[in-house]
């Protein structure tokens, strides 16, 4: 390559490189000039949106007030001012107390939001009574009347809880406060509801909360209707220590008008309800110790109940619902309706009245038992635990005073028993004798009427030793009832149990067991002992005498025993005290009885019986029975032909 040619390439790369030098700075000059042009553009922007953003919400501010304002007018139009009025603000809740109750109340409804029962406290999952027993809880609460009014050419439907009320200041006299509360419907018109509390010092009284429903000038703004619809419901705590036991007493119950008797929807772990189209006095939301009770003195056209069951961990234990209705007219000014909150005291629902005096049988709310159970609970236990009281504190030491009151009652009946087994006992050789005689199967009618002879002419009844037992049943069903049902029992502690009404607990265990919990009660397994103890002296005295007892040693001796353990480990502590004691005196009376009674002596007797009942003439009844005795071997001579 020449010289020429070097030169010219040299100089174009010098070239090249300058003009791409040049070119880069210029580039870089470039985006510099248009960075700060955006910077400049993005805070012009910046100050125009702020400069806007007063004038945009100023602009929603009266788009959102002149739609609210449509709202208001189209509400006023559908319902009236004063009702559509009553639709808005915030629900105010006060209390009002006496010296048992304090209630809640919502302007939201007019309704009773809370009860609190000041003199019970609630048994809390953690083991402690640190809170008062409430009613139901204040969320669930429900109390809703639907009726229709007129707006314009329109009817309007009602429902009460859909309606702030407005409150008036308290009003007291000597023995009640008066809470009034309004919810205007127009200038002149309003429904009207007055509770009234009463402070008495009576609690048949302060327990009833008076609620009257008032038609101030309403029958004009009424719409064509013959009903009032009434909707009641709330959920209650679980306020005792067993969710399972305190369940088994906790229903929904009624009254029909004129009916002694009460009935309700029974016993569930899931859901029942049921629809009743006929009258009802009273529906009562009833749990095991508490009730909140609707009453309706001139009665409800018919009810519609229902009730759910909560999961046992929820420390809630039922939801309840009550739809109803009472009838109205244009000359209808109003209901006088009362509530019950209070406790199922047999000595306070006794007294329970409807306003004319009428007995509203609000005792039926503790299960007593029916027919002689629940007689000998109302004119023997009832009584006599109510005079006891008087003189004792301890409620254990009722329970064993009790427990030898009624032994001491029934001791001739439990003699009678056991001599006549004793009879059995010592007659036993003869009745073998007349087994050896009559050993064919054809021969069993002869063996049978010989033994009836003997059992006659030595003065035996075969039923002696059943019949007071059977006499005696009425007394131990009743206790059962009793002991569950009897709030006097509730936080009364004795020994190692903190609760009478409740079981009582020396261990609880990791794990549940079926049929049986996840806990020891020491009353329930020393009453278990107890009756085994009883069942094999009881078995001892009769299997000498009656053959056939053998069969039953295991079911007697063992069994029963096992079977109460697993079925009384949650039931009341003061029950399973009761039956321990029971079966203790028993025992006691047996052995004495033992000692008391001598068979040569009863032997003796026996002879002479037999030797009179030779002598003396046979009765009706015997001629009776010993010609229906032959009748029937004829027969039996004759189907063998």
């Amino acid at each position: 390559m020449d010289k020429k040619s070097i030169i010219g390439i040299v100089a174009a790369g010098l070239l090249f490189v300058g003009f791409a030098y040049f070119n880069s700075r210029e580039q870089q000059k470039f985006q510099r000039e248009m960075a700060e042009y955006q910077a400049y553009r993005d805070s012009v922007a910046l100050a125009e949106r702020a400069a806007a953003e007063p004038l945009a919400e100023e602009a929603d501010s009266l788009a959102a007030a002149g739609i609210a304002e449509v709202a208001r007018q189209r509400q006023a139009e559908q319902w009236g001012e004063h009702l559509a009025a009553a639709r808005e603000g915030e629900a105010a809740v006060f209390s009002v107390e006496n010296d048992v109750l304090r209630i809640d109340f919502t302007t939201r409804g007019g309704q009773i939001a809370g009860v609190t029962l000041k003199d019970y406290t609630r048994y809390a999952p953690r083991g402690h009574r640190d809170r008062p027993v409430e009613l139901f809880a204040p969320e669930s609460a429900r109390f809703d009347l639907e009726f229709y009014v007129k707006n314009g050419l329109r009817n309007v439907k009602v429902n009460t809880m859909d309606y702030l009320f407005t409150v008036e200041p308290v009003r007291r006299d000597s023995t009640a406060q008066i809470v009034t509360m309004r919810l205007p419907v127009a200038d002149d018109a309003a429904l009207v509801y007055e509770y009234v509390i009463h402070d008495g010092g009576a609690p048949a009284r302060d327990y009833l909360v008076d609620f009257d429903v008032r038609f101030e000038n309403m029958a004009p703004r009424m719409a064509n209707q013959s009903t009032i619809g009434i909707a009641w419901s709330n959920t209650s705590y679980q306020n005792e220590k067993g969710f399972q036991n305190e369940n088994m007493y906790t229903t929904l119950s009624y009254r029909f008008p004129g009916e002694s008797s009460i009935e309700d929807l029974g016993m569930s772990e899931k859901s029942k309800d049921k629809k009743v189209s006929t009258a009802v006095n009273w529906v009562a939301f009833k749990q095991q110790f508490f009730s909140s009770v609707f009453i309706a003195p001139d009665n409800l056209l018919g009810a519609d109940m229902a009730f759910d069951t909560a999961a046992p961990e929820s420390e809630m234990l039922k939801s309840y619902a009550l739809a109803t209705a009472v009838p109205y007219t244009p000359q209808t000014a109003g209901y006088d309706f009362a509530f019950y909150f209070g406790p199922n005291k047999y000595a306070i629902l006794k007294k329970v009245t409807a306003p004319d005096g009428e007995e509203l049988h609000l005792e039926r709310l503790i299960p007593l038992g029916w027919g002689i159970f629940g007689w000998v609970n109302r004119w023997f236990v009832i009584p006599v635990f109510d005079f006891l009281r008087n003189y004792v504190s301890s409620f254990g030491v009722i329970i064993l005073i009790l427990a030898v009151l009624v032994k001491l009652i029934i001791s001739p009946m439990t003699y009678k028993s056991y001599l006549s087994t004793a009879k059995m006992r010592v007659i036993k050789p003869e009745v073998d004798e007349l087994a050896k005689k009559y050993p064919r199967q054809e021969d069993a009618m002869k063996r049978q009427q010989a033994t009836m002879e003997l059992y006659k002419r030595a003065g035996i009844n075969p039923m002696g030793g059943c019949i007071p037992m059977l006499i005696q049943m009425p007394i131990i069903i009743a206790m059962f009832r009793f002991f569950p049902a009897s709030i006097e029992l509730r936080e009364q502690p004795f020994l190692w149990a903190d609760d009478l009404s409740s079981y009582d607990s020396i261990l609880d265990l990791p794990f549940k067991i079926p049929f049986y919990g996840d806990h020891v009660s020491l009353f329930a397994l020393l009453m278990a002992v107890s009756l085994f103890a009883f069942s094999y002296i009881s078995y001892q005295q009769t299997a000498s005498s009656q053959p056939q007892m053998a069969g039953m040693k295991f079911m007697m001796v063992y069994l029963m025993p096992v079977m109460m353990l697993f079925w009384f480990n949650s039931y009341s502590s003061g029950l399973c005290f009761y039956y321990l004691l029971a079966n203790l005196l028993t025992i006691g009376q047996t052995l004495l009885i033992r000692r008391m009674v001598d068979d040569d002596k009863i032997h003796a007797a026996m002879k002479a019986n037999a030797a009179k009942q030779q002598k003396g003439r046979k009765s009706k009844f015997q001629l009776r029975y010993e010609q229906l005795m032959r009748e029937q071997q004829e027969q039996q001579k004759a189907r063998r032909k």
